[in-house]
């Protein structure tokens, strides 16, 4: 299944919508531990410090060892760092205004 044609499915829709009405960083707490295992929770947050250390520059081989994420995981969030979709480059800008 391609990336568009996976958000043209209702479940998928009614998933990101449902992102988007939760309003505090509690209610996105709870529901990432409803939807997800530990497991899950902290690979996204890998990836996401894995897509900032290569925003800020650092090398894949330093990447991985500071954050303990595979060649293929580093390689992957580069991949969509780089890529058309923008999603870890506006999530970062956002981070860093608010920062």
């Amino acid at each position: 299944m391609n990336i568009d044609a996976m958000f043209d499915r209702p479940d998928v829709s009614q998933l990101v919508h449902a992102f988007s009405l939760l309003e505090t960083e509690q209610d996105i707490e709870a529901f990432l531990t409803d939807l997800c295992t530990p497991r899950e929770v902290c690979d996204f947050a890998q990836r996401l410090q894995v897509a900032r250390y290569l925003d800020e520059g650092e090398p894949y081989v330093q990447v991985q060892a500071r954050t303990g994420a595979s060649s293929t995981t580093v390689s992957r969030v580069s991949k969509a760092l780089n890529g058309e979709y923008g999603g870890y480059r506006r999530i970062l800008i956002k981070l860093e205004d608010g920062e």
